[in-house]
């Protein structure tokens, strides 16, 4: 951290989460794990009376298949 308070000097413009040309390459984040995700990794499951978006077939089955 810098005297003046800032934690960085200059930081690069944008979101790692940029929309993708195709709505099923874009990520959402999971209503479980938060982790983000493409949608077509994702699917939609009623919680406490609203649909969200989780992992799909689950959170920790996406976590093992990326090891």
């Amino acid at each position: 951290m810098l005297a003046d308070g800032l934690r960085y000097k200059s930081k690069v413009s944008g979101s790692p989460f940029t929309a993708a040309t195709s709505f099923g390459a874009a990520t959402m984040s999971c209503f479980m794990c938060g982790k983000h995700r493409a949608r077509s990794q994702m699917v939609s499951k009623k919680i406490l009376g609203k649909s969200q978006a989780v992992c799909a077939p689950s959170c920790k089955a996406l976590d093992e298949a990326k090891s």
